[in-house]
């Protein structure tokens, strides 16, 4: 990760907070319905050039990441989900222009592959996010019903590892009355306060691609990390 990214930290709580602030959201609005396909890679030797901007989704194969990308782009099918395991193992780039891209990070999570191709995924996620210098952020989605998964927790120790900020997205959060959603985000901002005391590298959120609910706090944390020359109205 490159010190513009680290220069980019903040108070994920504090940001999203005010995530209704016109001014933070003027001077940093992303109109993500012109995303272009870019490319895809099977490695991250094939990525593309290692610079500008990049925002990357990741998450097991049920947790609804396509959907979310879907309806934070209001293009249905552009992430597109495969029932065929060997095909969910390349980085799909997508172009917002200005030398930003957000990228789909291959799902996680599959029972059925063998052995060998589970260890060849998990060497190129954890090289992905140690290495690629115009990575600005991860966002780690998780089915609000089961969240921290086995996996959940290693991208967030490989993202530690990094120095990474992290979103959590808790998905499908229309399948919980409210109460037992509350208690999911609940628990989850525990784990995450053990792991980050001062909630200045992860932060979490409800989110449902089915009601459209929590994609204000999604773009305002996208917004905040895409944008290098983002000034901090904390500061001024």
């Amino acid at each position: 990760m490159s010190a513009k990214a680290g220069a980019l930290y903040t108070n994920m709580r504090q940001l999203l907070q005010r995530d209704n602030d016109p001014i933070f959201m003027d001077s940093n609005h992303i109109d993500y319905q012109r995303v272009t396909f870019l490319t895809s890679a099977p490695s991250i030797k094939q990525c593309p050039e290692d610079s500008g901007c990049e925002v990357a989704f990741a998450g097991r194969s049920n947790a609804g990441k396509s959907s979310a990308i879907n309806t934070l782009t209001r293009i249905r099918g552009l992430a597109r989900t495969s029932k065929t395991p060997g095909r969910t193992q390349l980085i799909n780039f997508f172009d917002l222009g200005n030398d930003k891209r957000l990228v789909d990070l291959p799902g996680y999570g599959y029972a059925k592959v063998p052995i060998e191709m589970k260890r060849e995924w998990d060497r190129d996620l954890a090289e992905y996010l140690q290495l690629r210098q115009s990575l600005a952020g991860l966002v780690l989605l998780m089915d609000i019903r089961h969240p921290l998964q086995e996996f959940d927790l290693q991208m967030l120790n490989w993202a530690a590892q990094a120095g990474l900020p992290v979103h959590i997205l808790l998905t499908k959060s229309d399948k919980l009355k409210r109460g037992p959603g509350q208690n999911a985000l609940l628990m989850v901002e525990r784990h995450l306060r053990d792991m980050d005391p001062g909630c200045t590298l992860l932060s979490v959120q409800t989110f449902s691609s089915l009601k459209k609910q929590g994609l204000p706090e999604l773009e305002s944390v996208l917004a905040h990390w895409l944008n290098s020359d983002f000034v901090d109205p904390a500061t001024v």
